[in-house]
């Protein structure tokens, strides 16, 4: 064994390149394989297979998604998450000119049953209600015991919500993506808006009018509504409708340039996250909906009409001593100044008498024609469902009394947003415009002079006759330092139910525009039977309770819409050149009384 061991550690095959050795036959093992020997290579042979398969599986796979990820263009399957968030068509956003959200949508998830597979309706009900408390037993149980493949148990659920029924386990239940409408602005916005019933259907407002558009397409709708200056109204209207006791209130603010409307406010209001919880009057549009007798504002288009026919003339003085007696009717003024007054004397002291009597000499023919050319006799068109059609007497009943009374604003009915569009026309060098409440991305173009309601001359000198409302007549409330705002009071009876005027019941307004030497915003606000106080020694017309309205209104926003005030010595050369196109001494040459113009019309009421 020596030697074979000695022979075998110096086996020269074993050191092949050693020089000088040379190699021994070496006698082989001549050992027979064991079983454990042939279990080994058994298994050697099976690990090697396993792991080429396991290679080719791999490369496969591999392959498989290098092709679905670079090369297919099929989409993918979405992951649950994704399925609650995506497969629920999404509604279009409505914002307001500067992108602020006012309606959006957010997906939620709802609870629905398939009835045949709950296997014990009386203890899921059971469950159910431990988790959703809120829901009705008896219908639950119906529900549950039923036969329908989906019945739908709640919408919306919360997060937490559907977690603690998705712990219950119970089989059958089943949570679906869905989607609702969220306001994030509230009430402030609601009337404009609108809302939508729990299947995102369109009931009221851009919601309803705009369905389709709001489905179909996913660019938000861009209103013209500015909510800065919408809840500045909001507040002013809110607090003059507190402070008077009114039953309600509305208000806008438009571009006279293009006719958007900046800001619409209709109280009372409701919140269109539960629509259901106002009634009837929190969800009518006061602005929209609502047609009113707008009272002396009227004498806007009657003066403009006088003045633009040629017929009459600033410095022509009419009777205004004794009442006019048509038919059944008397026609006077509450505050007689007992002297003939000239067309500018007229205008500021709100004489219903020398209006009848400027509008009789132009005649029923041409003051209908012109209210029509303004829109006020023809249902207005605005992106919204709740427009009320104009209340206007047929042309064949267009009688001297209706032209006479027309004068000053009774015997017709129109909306805010019309008597808005109609003022603006007449400050806007008689180009008609047009009100909407959707942002204009094109730039309004010219009009041709074929256009024009009125002369740019006639639309000058109004210009000037509304600022000496508010300097020396009827609105002195409006005034504001450095916007030489002007406007026209309006005071008109409700009528009530029976369709007569109601006793001490009235609607008291005022619509303005500043600045009046180059007029860019008009703001109206209307309060619906407002209570005198001490304040106003009692009184509750529109120079005493809107007029300082918009001239809070009017303070607050110019800054906003990059309009500074004007310094008081431009403000005074600004007036001048306004005063221009009156010519000279149109006026008495006095002041209007201190408080005067409050008195002299309590009511403008045909009596």
């Amino acid at each position: 064994m020596k030697g074979w061991r000695k022979q075998k550690r110096h086996d020269p095959a074993r050191q092949p390149n050693l020089p000088g050795v040379f190699a021994v036959p070496v006698r082989k093992s001549r050992r027979l394989a064991t079983s454990h020997d042939l279990a080994l290579d058994v298994a050697r042979s099976r690990l090697t297979a396993g792991f080429l398969l396991f290679a080719i599986a791999y490369v496969i796979i591999g392959g498989r998604l290098a092709f679905l990820t670079l090369l297919n263009d099929a989409p993918e399957i979405p992951t649950a998450q994704q399925s609650l968030g995506d497969s629920v068509a999404s509604r279009a956003d409505i914002t307001d000119r500067n992108g602020t959200v006012l309606a959006t949508s957010l997906p939620t998830i709802s609870l629905c049953a398939d009835a045949k597979k709950i296997s014990d309706p009386d203890q899921a009900a059971k469950q159910l209600l431990a988790v959703l408390p809120e829901l009705d037993p008896a219908k639950l149980n119906e529900d549950l015991h039923g036969t329908k493949h989906c019945v739908m148990i709640k919408r919306h659920l919360t997060p937490k919500q559907s977690y603690e029924v998705n712990k219950l386990g119970i089989a059958g239940l089943e949570l679906r993506p869905d989607e609702r409408r969220i306001y994030p602005t509230g009430r402030v916005m609601a009337h404009v808006v609108g809302y939508t019933d729990i299947d995102n259907n369109g009931l009221a407002g851009v919601e309803k009018n705009l369905d389709k558009r709001l489905e179909q397409e996913p660019d938000p709708v861009a209103l013209s509504l500015d909510l800065r200056l919408q809840n500045i109204l909001h507040r002013e209207l809110a607090n003059s409708m507190s402070t008077f006791h009114a039953e309600g209130a509305a208000g806008l603010i438009m571009d006279i340039s293009d006719g958007e409307i900046l800001a619409m406010v209709s109280l009372p209001d409701f919140d269109p996250q539960h629509p259901g919880d106002g009634d009837d009057a929190a969800r009518f549009n006061r602005d929209t909906l609502g047609v009113y007798e707008m009272g002396s504002t009227f004498k806007i288009f009657n003066t403009a009409l006088a003045l633009d026919s040629g017929l009459v003339h600033t410095g022509d003085s009419f009777d205004t001593v004794h009442p006019i007696e048509i038919g059944e009717q008397t026609i006077r003024d509450f505050h007689n100044e007992n002297r003939w007054l000239n067309v500018a004397e007229i205008f500021t002291h709100s004489s219903n008498i020398g209006s009848a009597r400027m509008a009789a000499r132009v005649g029923g023919a041409r003051q209908r024609a012109f209210l029509s050319r303004l829109g006020l006799t023809e249902k207005s068109i605005l992106e919204l469902p709740e427009v009320g059609a104009p209340l206007v007497p047929p042309a064949r009943d267009w009688s001297e009394a209706t032209t006479m009374t027309a004068a000053f604003g009774h015997g017709i009915a129109v909306n805010s947003v019309q008597l808005a569009g109609a003022v603006a026309t007449i400050v806007n060098d008689g180009i008609p415009v047009h009100p909407t409440i959707l942002k204009q991305t094109m730039p309004v173009m010219a009009k041709n002079d074929k256009d024009r309601v009125i002369s740019s001359r006639t639309s000058a000198i109004m210009r000037a006759l509304m600022r000496l409302v508010v300097t020396r007549g009827t609105a002195k409330g409006a005034e504001v330092a450095g916007y030489m705002l002007g406007g026209k009071t309006g005071t008109a009876d409700k009528i009530g139910p029976n369709h007569h005027y109601m006793a001490n019941a009235r609607l008291s307004s005022f619509v303005g525009a500043f600045p009046m030497n180059a007029p860019k915003y008009l703001v109206f606000a209307m309060l619906d039977d407002p209570k005198g106080n001490a304040n106003t020694y009692g009184f509750a017309t529109g120079g005493w309770v809107a007029a300082p309205v918009v001239s809070r209104v009017a303070a607050q926003i110019g800054p906003l819409l990059n309009l500074p005030p004007l310094a008081l010595d431009m403000e005074h050369a600004a007036e001048r050149q306004l005063m221009k196109p009156l010519g000279a001494q149109i006026l008495d040459g006095t002041p209007v009384e201190e408080g005067s113009n409050y008195a002299s019309v309590e009511s403008d009421r045909i009596q």
